[in-house]
C-alpha cells in the first residue's frame, strides 16, 4: 500500500513539473496567457503625396480646371487648381500669371501636411515676348537659369501642360536681361528628378 502511494505521489508529482514547463516554453516562445489587447501605436495619418477625399477642396469660383506641378518627396506631383484667365483661357500672358500665381502660392494646409510644397519665388512674375524674340516666347521677372531648378521645373512642366502656353510641347523662356529665350521640354527625368538642372532644347535660341 506505501508502494502504490508513492507511485501516486511521484506521477503527481511529473504531472506538475510538465505543466510549469510548457508555461515556461509558452512564454518563451512569445505566446500570451491572456487576450489583453496589445497598443502597437497609432497608425500613419497620411500617406506622402496623397491626399485624402475629405481634405480635397473645391474652389467656389468659376475658373478654368488646370493642374500644376508641385514638389512631394522630391518629385514633381501634380495638383488639381481653377483659374481665372479671361473668358476662354486663350490669352497667354494672362494664363501663363494665372498659372504662375498658383505655383507661388503656399499650399494649403492639407497638401502641406501630405508633404507638398512649392520652390517658386512669392515675387515672381511673366510678362510678353519682346520684339525679335522667337513665336510663342514668355519673359520672367528673372533669368530661367537663375531660379532654383526645382522652380524652373515646376514652371516648365505646368506651362507644358497648357495647350496655349505650349502648342508644341516646348515652353519658351526669357528672363529681364538681354539674353535669347531658350526652350525647354518637361520630360519624365524632370519629373522625377526636378533638382536636376532643366537643359534647354537644342536649337532655341532667338
Amino acid at each position: 500500500m506505501m508502494g502504490s502511494d508513492n507511485r501516486r505521489a511521484r506521477r503527481s508529482a511529473l504531472a506538475l513539473a510538465g505543466a510549469v514547463a510548457g508555461a515556461v516554453l509558452a512564454a518563451g516562445c512569445g505566446i500570451r496567457s491572456t487576450s489583453v489587447p496589445v497598443d502597437a501605436g497609432a497608425a500613419p495619418s497620411q500617406v506622402p503625396c496623397t491626399m485624402s477625399a475629405e481634405n480635397i477642396t473645391t474652389q467656389a469660383l468659376k475658373g478654368i480646371p488646370v493642374q500644376i506641378y508641385l514638389v512631394c518627396s522630391s518629385q514633381l506631383v501634380t495638383v488639381d487648381r481653377t483659374v481665372q484667365a479671361g473668358k476662354n483661357g486663350s490669352d497667354r500672358v494672362p494664363v501663363a500669371q494665372a498659372l504662375l500665381d498658383e505655383l507661388r502660392r503656399k499650399p494649403p494646409a492639407a497638401e502641406r501636411q501630405a508633404g507638398y510644397s512649392t520652390a517658386v519665388p512669392e515675387n515672381l512674375r511673366v510678362g510678353a515676348a519682346r520684339t525679335g524674340d522667337r513665336q510663342g516666347t514668355l519673359r520672367l521677372s528673372e533669368q530661367p537659369e537663375d531660379l532654383r531648378s526645382e522652380a524652373l521645373a515646376q514652371i516648365v512642366c505646368t506651362y507644358a501642360e497648357s495647350d496655349t502656353l505650349a502648342p508644341e510641347g516646348t515652353v519658351v523662356l526669357g528672363g529681364p536681361g538681354n539674353y535669347a529665350p531658350r526652350g525647354y521640354l518637361c520630360t519624365s527625368e524632370m519629373k522625377a528628378r526636378p533638382k536636376t538642372v532643366p537643359t534647354p532644347v537644342t536649337g532655341t535660341g532667338g
